[in-house]
C-alpha cells in the first residue's frame, strides 16, 4: 500500500516490484534477477511488520550464523525523518532472507540495499509513514 501511496513521487529513475512471492527462495531470486537486469544504484526492499508503529530501516540481514550490514550509514539516513527508527533484527521469515540475499549479492559491487519494515497504515501514521519514506529514497537517490 505505501508503495502505490508515494508511486507518483518516487524519482523518474524508480522502478517498484510489487507482491513478491512470500518464499524464502523465490522472493530472493526475483528481486536478484532485476538487480542483475537493471544494476540499480540502491535497491530498498520493504516488508509489513503490522505490530511496529513507525517505519524501522533494518542494520542486518541474516542467515543461519551469517550476518550481514548494509553498508548505508543508517543513522545519516534517519536524520530527516520524522518518526523512523533503526532496527537491528529483520526477524526470521523471508523478509529477512530476501535482505541477506540481496546484500550478499551486492556484496563487492557498487550498490547498496536497505530493508524497510512498514507499520500497518493508518489514517493516524499514513502522512508520517509517507514522509518519511520518500525522505529515506530521496537520501538513496542522492547517495554517491
Amino acid at each position: 500500500m505505501l508503495l502505490q501511496q508515494v508511486a507518483a513521487q518516487l524519482p523518474d529513475n524508480a522502478m517498484s516490484l510489487r507482491w513478491l512471492p512470500v518464499n524464502f527462495d523465490l522472493a530472493p531470486m526475483e528481486v536478484i534477477s532485476h538487480i542483475v537486469q537493471y544494476s540499480p544504484k540502491a535497491v530498498i526492499c520493504c516488508g509489513m511488520a503490522e505490530t511496529r508503529k513507525t517505519l524501522t530501516v533494518e542494520q542486518w540481514g541474516t542467515y543461519k550464523n551469517n550476518r550481514l550490514a548494509t553498508p548505508i550509514n543508517l543513522e545519516r539516513l534517519i536524520q530527516n525523518t520524522v518518526h523512523t527508527h533503526i532496527s537491528l533484527d529483520a526477524g526470521d521469515f523471508v523478509c529477512n532472507r530476501l535482505y541477506y540475499q540481496v546484500l550478499r549479492h551486492l556484496q563487492h559491487r557498487s550498490a547498496a540495499a536497505l530493508f524497510v519494515h512498514v507499520p500497518l497504515m493508518t489514517s493516524l501514521n499514513r502522512s508520517v509513514v509517507e514522509f518519511d519514506f520518500l525522505k529515506i529514497v530521496d537520501y538513496l537517490n542522492r547517495r554517491e
